[in-house]
């Protein structure tokens, strides 16, 4: 995907990837070091990964599909930053919020 293709997603006006799943943000690849700079708040009580409200991730500030912001965006798990801008896993998980339409035409040209 192209950069003008990445463009046409924007992820502090979308945050459905950070609201799909409670079985998304598991932990898988991050240093006991990394883990550690997550505040205790966002991570699950069994230690998995993020700690969610239904599929919504706590570190997610404001409103799926206005305008959002992960909390903590600079210490974010390796899930996080794997989730790619226009990805299937964004694409899916902007479907499952309705928000699919308007980024995947102006991603594909039309």
């Amino acid at each position: 995907m192209s950069l003008a293709e990445t463009a046409a997603f924007d992820c502090q006006a979308c945050g459905a990837c950070c609201a799909y799943s409670a079985e998304w943000p598991r932990f898988s690849l991050e240093t006991d070091e990394q883990l550690a700079l997550i505040p205790e708040a966002f991570v699950a009580a069994d230690l998995s990964g993020m700690r969610c409200e239904n599929d919504r991730c706590l570190a997610l500030a404001g409103e799926v599909g206005k305008h959002v912001a992960c909390t903590i965006y600079a210490v974010r798990p390796d899930v996080c930053r794997a989730c790619m801008p226009g990805d299937p896993e964004c694409l899916m998980a902007r479907a499952a919020h309705g928000l699919s339409d308007e980024a995947e035409s102006a991603a594909n040209g039309h």
